[in-house]
């Protein structure tokens, strides 16, 4: 009985479109009163949840990624990566892709990613004749790349949900090459799409001007290899690299860029705040969530019940990944990291699957997720920005969603994608 207060006071909750970190922890309150526990137990949980030291870097990271976006870095990214590959067919979707694939490493959040490129983006791509749809799509699924490349919080978050064991460096690293291969096939299909369609072409700069934009942008780059140089060589955490991360955005766009205003700079103070309060709740209620699973005994279950179907890892894999793309079209990223993690972690592990390469899997399927209705935060982002409806995004994004499947696959059968980078550092 207490499996279907658990699970279907959740589910009632989330249908009746009560907020996912309220439906998280009034399910674990009304199952630990059900099982006749203290009450506080759900608060105690929630606390413990959020105290994490390593948590201390999602809020720095996301102000970081806030002040780069303000402080001008995002358009100077755009314009090196414009005057590269804006010559190709249907040049501004392979400028999009490619800036987004230079900002996440800076942003490490889709979301952010969406509004900052997109914004930029869209407008520029509608007025020199490319369909809005098309202009959505790309951006929309192009800001998945962010997920996978450092310092996605994202992964930081795994590496919690795992029990700490997982390295937060490896994560980082093995997040590459599949985020890299995302935008190679992202590019790919607006190539195409943007042919089939007749879209133009952007006229080359010239070397000399396209080394220019290239010299400007340098500072903001710098800051992909400080964050992923320091924490994979140990020099630091992390935690500190993120403090680290903010204090270079504000040194790069006060005294180098000049371009970040008191204004700008107190929105982004209180946008980091917002994002970091809100992302928190979710983390602590889902903490709280997964605290019950783990009491109840859930992923022992599930996993005797997946054995008994097949033990074939491929299949397992193929199981888990269409349950997760279920899951991620009406369910956030944060929470489903936390309350799949040590249902599916455990599970994978047993059938010899390493814990670094399901971390890989597990981000790229849901960041497909973020990218689905009836959720899909990162699309309806990218729709209001084109001043579009979902539903008319919905209707041509089929090849891009193509491409992101197919990476998927890949990611999942081939795990020296994921696996190949970190060994050469161990």
């Amino acid at each position: 009985m207490e499996y279907w207060i658990l699970f279907g006071v959740f589910t009632l909750l989330m249908v009746i479109g009560t907020p996912i970190a309220f439906c998280l922890g009034i399910a674990s309150f009304a199952t630990i009163v059900y099982l006749g526990r203290p009450p506080i137990v759900v608060f105690q949980q929630l606390n413990s949840g959020v105290s994490a030291f390593t948590l201390m870097a999602i809020p720095f990271f996301i102000f970081a990624g806030d002040l780069m976006m303000r402080g001008g870095i995002a358009e100077r990214i755009i314009a090196f990566a414009g005057s590269v590959i804006g010559h190709v067919r249907g040049g501004l979707g392979q400028v999009n892709v490619a800036a987004s694939t230079l900002f996440g490493g800076i942003s490490g959040s889709a979301v952010a990613e969406a509004a900052a490129v997109g914004g930029i983006m869209i407008p520029q791509m509608k007025a020199r004749g490319y369909g809005a749809d098309y202009a959505v799509n790309v951006t929309s699924m192009a800001a998945l790349i962010a997920l996978l490349l450092p310092p996605s919080h994202n992964m930081i978050i795994y590496s919690l949900s795992g029990g700490g064991r997982i390295s937060i460096a490896d994560l980082f690293t093995a997040g590459i090459i599949p985020g890299l291969l995302l935008a190679a096939a992202l590019m790919i299909t607006a190539y195409v799409v943007a042919r089939q369609r007749g879209y133009p072409t952007e006229p080359f700069p010239g070397f000399g001007k396209a080394m220019r934009y290239f010299l400007v942008s340098i500072p903001g780059l710098l800051l992909i290899a400080i964050i992923f140089g320091g924490v994979r060589s140990g020099i630091f955490t992390a935690t500190e690299s993120s403090c680290i991360a903010v204090l270079y955005a504000l040194l790069v766009t006060l005294l180098v860029y000049r371009s970040l205003g008191w204004r700008e700079f107190v929105h982004s103070v209180t946008g980091a705040v917002r994002t970091t309060a809100m992302v928190l709740f979710i983390i602590g209620a889902a903490a709280s969530f997964g605290w019950l699973m783990a009491y109840l005994r859930v992923a022992p279950i599930l996993t005797e019940f997946v054995g008994s179907i097949s033990t074939d890892p491929l299949v397992i894999l193929l199981m888990i990944n269409v349950l997760l793309l279920l899951l991620g079209t009406f369910m956030d990223m944060g929470p489903l990291i936390i309350i799949t993690t040590p249902i599916f972690l455990p599970m994978v592990t047993a059938f010899g699957v390493d814990p670094v390469h399901f971390g890989v899997i597990m981000i790229l399927n849901l960041g497909i997720g973020l990218n689905t209705p009836p959720l899909g935060p990162v699309q309806f982002v990218a729709a209001a920005v084109g001043k579009i409806t979902v539903w008319q995004a919905m209707r041509s994004v089929w090849p891009f969603y193509l491409a992101g499947i197919i990476v998927l696959m890949l990611v999942t059968y081939v795990p020296a994608l994921s696996l190949w980078l970190p060994s050469l550092f161990h």
